[in-house]
């Protein structure tokens, strides 16, 4: 990431400006091309002013934090530029436009992945269990007619799957302890 830090009132010092760019690279890993950074390092009395703005990757992000600490300052300011960097390419992600059947189908729960070499198709469902004892979890997988029933154990608290064998027979698959 280019930066161009700036001193006001302070003296230029190569370690603040180290310490800057340091913590701007560890940002850079959320933006997917490459991006600009200004900085403002100032004093004013007491207080050291940190203000940062990031351009670049269709964002433009302004941070600014002051402190009785410069350095304190720069983490804190960092901390709110990362929070809405992340923040603004959730929103693009989910506003995105074109959005393949494929992508809404993933972003409502359900997604299809397929491998051209081996053919195959794996389809994702998530599902909500409810704790219950055995015996009401063979009662409800008779009422629903489907192979299998994913619950939580009452006794044990624990995820367990109980499924319909081929010999008309039940099987439970739990963890162990």
């Amino acid at each position: 990431m280019q930066t161009a830090v700036t001193f006001k009132n302070i003296d230029p010092s190569d370690h603040l400006k180290t310490y800057l760019q340091e913590k701007l690279n560890r940002l850079d890993k959320f933006l997917d091309n490459p991006a600009e950074a200004n900085a403002v390092l100032s004093v004013e009395k007491f207080r050291h002013i940190a203000e940062v703005n990031i351009s670049g990757d269709r964002l433009n992000i302004i941070g600014k934090e002051e402190t009785d600490d410069m350095y304190s300052a720069i983490d804190m300011v960092l901390d709110k530029l990362g929070k809405q960097i992340k923040k603004s390419k959730q929103k693009i992600r989910e506003r995105r436009p074109g959005v393949t059947s494929r992508a809404r189908t993933y972003l409502e729960g359900e997604e299809t992945h397929s491998e051209d070499d081996i053919g195959r198709q794996v389809r994702v469902q998530n599902i909500e269990y409810k704790p219950m004892d055995i015996e009401e979890a063979i009662m409800q997988i008779d009422i629903s007619n489907k192979d299998f029933l994913v619950f939580t154990n009452a006794r044990s608290e624990q995820v367990n799957v109980i499924y319909r064998r081929k010999d008309g027979d039940y099987g439970l698959i739990q963890p162990n302890a």
